[in-house]
């Protein structure tokens, strides 16, 4: 069904070349004897003069300029959020697979719209989920796997950081609704994916957010209750009013048989493992915490590894856009409860 890519390097565009670019500049690199770096397109003529004459690669202010005139095999959208159906969309109908930031969509219906799109070109849509590929929480994701925790009964995530002013004054998308999305959908989107991915489908939920602080359209800070399908009660906790900086980014879980806390700045320290039967791997643990500076983690040359494989034809995607879909689904759910005051239950209308 998809295009398979065997006996050449897959050429890559990177769209956008602001905050998060690097990570993908830097997996391109890694990933030299599968990929290259084709092109580059930004709107600000400065900035994507600096990244054409860095890597020596054509540029391109506009999206289908670039996608006419570069042959392509797969667009990164490093744009911002409210700009990935649309242009995802666009690259599906040059037959150019599609690797999205998060989250893929601010809306709903615009996710459906991008898998859609996808489907019908026969291209894939994969959205970057890096957090998943950290030691600790493939650890824990292998715990609940194996169901080491029996019947887990609470789940606490916390997202403790800090974002000044300036950070949103830096671009004018941002703290928007139409292009960013807030605490929950921008920065802690990749903890809100681990609430269905870790610890399953979810049932219902009720949030309640708040603009406290900072002069933008959404919230910098909200709670969430969450009641998962197998019964299991939860919380998470965002802020980005923290001082003076990042303090946490952890989860909390507590079941019959164990209780497990993977904290630091990011989700990089295993803090509590404990389980009633023992397993070979617990030793891991020693070793599966370490030290970042970053709260984007390590994960993106590891997501590009499964990048190359899935347009090798070696692999499934790791994260496709449905399963992209699923932690969307959980942050509208969320807005939508908290703009209304009731509790949301999924699945959300299709």
């Amino acid at each position: 069904m998809y295009p398979v890519i065997h006996d050449r390097r897959i050429r890559v565009g990177i769209v956008g070349c602001g905050r998060i670019s690097k990570n993908h500049f830097g997996s391109i690199e890694q990933h030299a004897n599968d990929m290259e770096l084709a092109a580059v397109c930004d709107i600000d003529a400065a900035t994507l003069q600096a990244h054409r004459e860095k890597y020596g690669v054509p540029g391109h202010v506009r999206l289908e300029d670039m996608l006419k005139s570069e042959k392509l095999d797969l667009v990164a959208l490093c744009t911002p959020s409210g700009l990935h159906p649309d242009q995802a969309i666009m690259a599906a109908g040059y037959g150019v697979n599609v690797m999205t930031e998060k989250p893929m969509a601010t809306r709903w219906q615009d996710g459906l719209r991008m898998v859609k799109a996808c489907d019908r070109a026969a291209v894939r849509l994969l959205v970057v989920k890096q957090n998943r590929r950290n030691t600790t929480l493939q650890l824990l994701k292998r715990a609940v796997q194996e169901k080491r925790f029996g019947k887990i009964y609470m789940v606490n995530i916390n997202v403790f950081w800090t974002r000044p002013q300036e950070y949103y004054d830096s671009a004018a998308w941002r703290g928007t609704w139409e292009l960013d999305g807030g605490a929950f959908m921008n920065q802690a989107s990749h903890y809100v994916d681990l609430i269905d991915w870790l610890i399953g489908p979810v049932e219902s939920v009720q949030a309640m957010t708040g603009t406290l602080a900072r002069n933008i359209q959404v919230e910098d800070t909200g709670v969430l209750n969450i009641r998962w399908r197998s019964g299991a009660l939860g919380s998470m906790n965002v802020t980005m009013l923290t001082y003076p900086r990042n303090l946490e980014g952890s989860i909390t879980i507590l079941g019959e048989k164990g209780t497990v806390r993977v904290g630091g700045v990011a989700v990089n320290e295993i803090q509590h493992w404990e389980f009633a039967d023992q397993r070979d791997y617990d030793e891991q643990i020693k070793g599966a915490s370490y030290e970042t500076t970053s709260v984007y983690g390590f994960g993106h040359p590891l997501y590009y590894r499964n990048v190359v494989e899935v347009l090798r034809g070696q692999a499934e995607p790791e994260t496709d856009g449905r399963e992209g879909l699923r932690s969307l689904e959980l942050l509208i759910a969320a807005y939508l409860s908290a703009r209304d005051g009731r509790m949301v239950s999924l699945p959300l209308e299709y």
